[in-house]
C-alpha cells in the first residue's frame, strides 16, 4: 500500500527543507509528497521547488485560503490509499512510516494517532508537557471523544496516518472547522477506528507561532467546545454510511503494505 503525505505550507521557508529532508528517505518510489502552499510571502515556495525529487508534488492556491482548506486541497490531490499529514516545521522520526502504516495493517483502523516529543526554534529538544495517548486506550472511543471536549486528548494531525476510506467521513470539511486534527480525531473516534501508536514519530518544533501549540484566551476555549459539539453532530451524521463501507471492506480483507 503506497504512502501518500499531505502538507499544507504558509511562510514555512526557515524550516520546511528541514522538514522534507526527514520525510522523504522514509518514502518508497511509489509514495509521493503533495504540497499546498497558501500564497507564501516568503521564498517558501522556491525552497520548495528546489527539492529535486518527482515524488514532490507543489500545488499554490491562487489566494489565501487557511490551513484546513489547504491540507483537505492536499488530501483531495493525493493519489495513494494510505495519508499521513505533516506540518511544515517539524521533524520526523526514523521509523515514523512503517510504524504507522504497520498500526493500520494490524488493527484494522482507519486512523492511526500517535506520540511526539518537541524542540524549540533550534531544533534543541524540550519538555512540552501534553497528556500522552495510550495503546490501552485505543477502544475507549466515547471517553477519548470525552477528553477532546475536555481539551485533555493529544490529537494532533501531523501525528496522525489514515486509511483512504476514512475521507469519505472527514471531507469536505465544513469553513467554520477550525482544527482538522480534532476533526479527524472525533470522527475517526466515532466510528470506532483510531488506534493509538504510544512511541513518538515525530519532533514538533514549538517556536511561539504554532497555531495549535500556543496558549489561548478563555473566550476561544469557550468557541472551540461549541465547535466541538457541531462537529460530532455533523459527524454523527455521516457516520453511519461510512461503518457500513469499512465493515465491507474489512470483509474483503484489510490494509496491506
Amino acid at each position: 500500500m503506497n504512502v501518500s503525505v499531505c502538507m499544507a505550507t504558509y511562510d514555512g521557508a526557515r524550516y520546511v527543507h528541514e522538514q522534507i529532508a526527514s520525510i522523504l528517505p522514509q518514502l518508497g518510489p511509489s509514495d509521493e509528497l503533495v504540497v499546498v502552499d497558501d500564497c507564501s510571502r516568503d521564498e517558501t515556495v522556491s525552497v520548495l521547488r528546489a527539492v529535486e525529487d518527482p515524488r514532490v508534488r507543489i500545488h499554490c492556491n491562487e489566494r489565501n485560503r487557511g490551513v484546513v482548506v489547504s491540507l483537505e486541497r492536499a488530501l483531495r490531490l493525493a493519489r495513494n490509499d494510505v495519508l499521513m499529514l505533516a506540518d511544515q516545521d517539524d521533524v520526523w522520526l526514523p521509523g515514523r512510516v512503517r510504524a504507522l502504516v504497520s498500526a493500520l495493517q494490524s488493527s484494522g483502523a482507519l486512523v492511526a494517532s500517535s506520540n511526539s516529543s518537541f524542540m524549540d526554534a533550534a531544533g534543541t529538544p524540550i519538555r512540552f508537557d501534553f497528556p500522552r495517548l495510550r495503546a490501552a486506550d485505543s477502544t475507549r472511543h466515547w471517553r477519548n471523544i470525552a477528553r477532546i471536549f475536555a481539551g485533555s486528548a493529544s490529537y494532533w494531525g501531523c501525528a496522525m496516518a489514515m486509511s483512504r476510506p476514512v475521507l469519505d467521513l472527514v471531507l469536505p470539511m465544513p469553513d467554520w472547522v477550525e482544527s482538522h486534527d480534532l476533526w479527524i480525531a472525533t470522527g475517526s473516534n466515532l466510528i470506532r477506528s483510531n488506534v493509538h501508536v504510544e512511541c513518538d514519530t515525530l519532533r514538533r518544533r514549538v517556536h511561539g507561532s504554532n497555531a495549535s501549540i500556543v496558549s489561548r484566551s478563555l473566550r476561544l476555549k469557550l468557541r472551540s467546545r461549541a465547535i466541538f459539539a457541531r462537529s460530532v453532530l455533523v459527524l454523527g451524521l455521516r457516520a453511519r454510511a461510512v461503518r457500513t463501507s469499512v465493515l465491507s471492506s474489512n470483509c474483503s480483507g484489510g490494509v496491506a503494505r
